[in-house]
């Protein structure tokens, strides 16, 4: 009988969630060809082609089928290792992140750890990444998730990984030539918004703010409703929205995650870290 290893699913969830090779072997510490053994090793085990080669990797519909259970199987094995390693572990500690990251992994991150660790607390706090920062030095949060302009930014934080910024909009949204490009964005200080606007003024095309809200959930109801363009990472656009051809708009500056964490040996903390690691890596 045939296994499927949890590097194997490691590697081709990382291909998924990267869209190519090259920055699936950066996430995963491991090399392109073997990136590419181990998709081709799944798929001689299944007998089926999970992806569509070409400049990027798409899912065939078999490969849309296997994506739910291997993100299942990966889930299970590390939260069976974790269960095991530390059982009684308790404690509590502050969390801050930003809230487009809170509305898409915070549940499900939550959830699974507080399965594995029921009697860990966890407070949690959204702002904004500038804002998350200033409150990290205040000693308001034990561990922070940060947006970044480029890794390193920010001394003694652990690179989480790197993704591209898309231009996303809702299909209602008719942009009139010679008009400046509506956008809905996060007020000061926020990284995509920065991202935007530098790559609009780069390309000298007239831009004008037409909705802005700190709110995530207030941003992706503008867009939904049609009122302007906006700017999300590319895992976490939702189905509703589309992604716009970067013919008229310039290609944005890829987006940094890092992760801040004050120094002490508190181990919910410790453990919370490791286990935030492996989620959004993989």
């Amino acid at each position: 009988m045939n296994n499927i290893d949890t590097i194997a699913l490691q590697c081709f969830l990382a291909v998924v969630e990267t869209g190519n090779i090259t920055k699936a072997a950066v996430r995963v510490g491991r090399t392109q060809s073997a990136i590419s053994q181990q998709m081709a090793k799944l798929e001689s085990m299944l007998g089926k082609q999970l992806f569509s080669r070409g400049k990027n990797f798409c899912l065939t519909p078999e490969g849309e089928l296997f994506l739910g259970y291997a993100r299942q199987i990966f889930t299970l094995h590390r939260e069976a290792i974790d269960r095991f390693k530390e059982p009684e572990l308790q404690g509590e500690f502050r969390f801050g992140m930003p809230e487009d990251f809170a509305s898409v992994y915070l549940s499900d991150v939550l959830v699974d750890f507080s399965r594995i660790h029921p009697r860990v607390f966890v407070n949690v706090e959204c702002d904004l990444t500038l804002n998350l920062y200033e409150r990290f030095r205040k000693k308001e949060f034990d561990m922070v998730l940060l947006k970044m302009n480029r890794p390193g930014d920010i001394s003694n934080s652990v690179d989480v990984y790197s993704e591209e910024l898309e231009w996303v909009c809702h299909s209602s949204l008719i942009l009139e030539k010679n008009k400046a490009i509506p956008l809905v964005l996060s007020p000061q200080p926020c990284v995509y918004r920065a991202r935007a606007l530098k790559a609009l003024e780069r390309a000298n095309i007239k831009w004008r703010v037409v909705f802005s809200s700190p709110s995530y959930a207030g941003t992706m109801a503008a867009v939904k409703a049609g009122l302007g363009i906006t700017v999300l990472p590319r895992t976490m656009i939702p189905e509703q929205l589309n992604v716009l051809s970067t013919s008229r708009l310039p290609v944005l500056d890829d987006t940094h995650i890092c992760l801040l964490r004050e120094n002490n040996n508190n181990p919910a903390l410790l453990s919370f870290e490791k286990f935030v690691l492996a989620r959004l890596k993989h």
